[in-house]
């Protein structure tokens, strides 16, 4: 079993411009924006994004694993039972996929470019 910790959490935004004003405001975050529907802290701990991408969003937060090994991750989540909702896609930063768990829970694991 290799090392993970999570060290994103991805939370569904409708309005990306007043959600980032938000979390602005309210904890002085900086928010770095990918895009028109995608801003996240960076700070190298444990980051917020928001998503606003209707077709990209959960209905839920969507906590982020990092790992060194994201096939031998995918292939110890599918043997243990998990249901893969996205396969493996790259991204600004690296390279991820989403699962549920047994509880129906959507997570994401995902390595650093």
């Amino acid at each position: 079993m290799q090392t993970a910790r999570t060290d994103f959490i991805e939370l569904p935004a409708t309005d990306i411009a007043a959600t980032t004003a938000f979390y602005e405001s309210v904890f002085g975050w900086s928010l770095t924006a990918f895009g028109p529907t995608y801003a996240c802290t960076m700070t190298g701990d444990v980051d917020i994004g928001l998503q606003a991408d209707v077709a990209e969003r959960t209905a839920a937060p969507l906590p982020a694993i990092r790992v060194a090994d994201l096939e031998a991750a995918l292939a110890a989540v599918s043997a243990a039972g998990g249901a893969i909702t996205h396969p493996i896609f790259a991204f600004p930063g690296g390279r991820r996929f989403h699962f549920r768990d047994p509880s129906g829970n959507e997570l994401a694991i995902h390595t650093a470019a």
